[in-house]
């Protein structure tokens, strides 16, 4: 009697235990979510295979709508709504919204049946990916791991390879909870963390980053999935900012008070604290630098561009001359889709080492906006992801080739001063934080 009441005790525990560990999705969004399934139709949905959106827009528009009606009539054949329900029979074009999204979070629950393989795209880009976690023939594909994977990631890449198994067993609905920010994916599968910020790969242009916007998409194929409560939240850029650097921020040390100008040093007159920002007089400029040299480091900050506005991230500098040659290399901050902006060298746009390596353009926020910037400086390699995106990676002794043909004498320099270069806008710098490496 002691054992069966200990074994019905501990049923009930566990049971619990399973309803504190994985709650089940509210009937209704959370606050701040916004559902894009209605229950009863596709309405904001279209439909596309797996084709890539870069050859979809090289298309004239009439070739393009002929060959979206063309997918539609397509998935019609294979799509339904069933109970509130949104199901595919393993077979035709996937649903695509008909919105693009940059920033986002999205919730949503699927069933699935054994042997099938979907999977969510993001931006257009394939895919948290869906397994059939039992299916041995793709155990050699990682299927044994599990689902929530960024499977299209290359091999080794973080994030391609879920950290643990959280399906659910056939039959059972399974909950999603994705945070898309920039390229960085977070993915929760049933309350389980599974993919911790990564770097989601383009998978249809492997040389640049992910799209900065795109729409969701529900892959489906090789048997019947059900999905429903499809939800998004949009996060603004103060939101997204927050989520970027809440992420690994332990050994960060602060640079700014937001109150004054302690702790740095150059020309500390041509700038001034306004609204807990750094900020460089309008018509001044000069470098505004740390007391402190700093070799290898990663630099955290949030800036802020007015119309036009140009400034720089001085990187090891010496404390004197022109940090775009003086130092080991000025990275650009520089409204860079301004008008007056649209014929420079490549290598003088926003991220870019100046006059060495130019960065990836598109990433930057409007003008007036809070833009997230990370700088990891290792030896003599550079890299600026921009608002969760990768946008410069750069080996600067491997550079030989300069804008104008002017040489840089500081680009091998092993240490210096971090900090502002100035130009005589007034950008704005906040929340600016270093951690040294080794």
């Amino acid at each position: 009697m002691k054992k069966s009441l200990r074994i019905a005790k501990d049923a009930l525990l566990a049971g619990v235990l399973s309803v504190l560990t994985t709650p089940a999705f509210a009937a209704d969004p959370p606050e701040g979510f916004e559902p894009i399934f209605d229950g009863k139709t596709m309405e904001g949905w279209h439909a596309r295979p797996h084709f890539s959106p870069i050859e979809l827009a090289k298309m004239d528009e009439g070739a393009r709508s002929e060959k979206m009606e063309q997918w539609m009539a397509d998935a019609k054949q294979h799509w339904s709504v069933e109970d509130g329900e949104l199901v595919n029979d393993g077979h035709g074009a996937y649903l695509v919204t008909s919105k693009d999204y940059t920033d986002y979070e999205l919730m949503l629950e699927y069933k699935t049946v054994a042997r099938a393989d979907s999977g969510i795209y993001l931006k257009g880009n394939p895919q948290v990916q869906i397994w059939d976690y039992t299916d041995e023939a793709k155990f050699k594909l990682h299927a044994n791991l599990g689902s929530g994977g960024l499977w299209n990631n290359s091999a080794g890449a973080p994030g391609k390879d879920p950290s643990e198994l959280a399906d659910r067993p056939f039959g059972e609905w399974n909950q999603f909870h994705i945070k898309q920010i920039g390229a960085r994916t977070t993915v929760y599968l049933n309350g389980k963390l599974v993919v911790d910020n990564a770097i989601m790969e383009n998978y249809w242009d492997r040389a640049n980053p992910l799209f900065r916007s795109g729409p969701i998409e529900l892959q489906t194929h090789g048997g019947e999935i059900r999905w429903k409560n499809i939800w998004v939240k949009e996060l603004g850029a103060e939101q997204a900012n927050k989520q970027l650097q809440a992420h690994h921020a332990k050994g960060f040390k602060s640079l700014f008070n937001g109150k004054d100008l302690s702790g740095w040093q150059g020309s500390v007159d041509n700038y001034q604290v306004v609204d807990g920002a750094i900020q460089c007089k309008a018509g001044k400029g000069g470098m505004l630098l740390t007391e402190k040299e700093y070799s290898n480091f990663v630099a955290r900050l949030e800036f802020k561009l007015p119309p036009g506005g140009n400034n720089g991230l001085a990187i090891r500098s010496p404390g004197n001359g022109d940090p775009a040659y003086a130092a080991m290399c000025e990275l650009q901050v520089l409204d860079s889709e301004h008008p007056k902006y649209a014929n420079l060298d490549q290598r003088q746009y926003h991220g870019s080492a100046y006059g060495m390596t130019a960065a990836h353009r598109g990433y930057l926020r409007e003008a007036g906006q809070w833009n997230y910037q990370e700088v990891t400086v290792n030896g003599s390699e550079i890299k600026v992801e921009l608002n969760g995106n990768v946008i410069l990676t750069t080996d600067l002794s491997k550079v030989t080739e300069f804008m104008a043909d002017r040489p840089h004498p500081g680009k091998d320099r092993t240490s210096g001063f971090f900090g502002f270069a100035g130009h005589n806008d007034p950008v704005s710098f906040r929340n600016v934080s270093i951690k040294e490496l080794p």
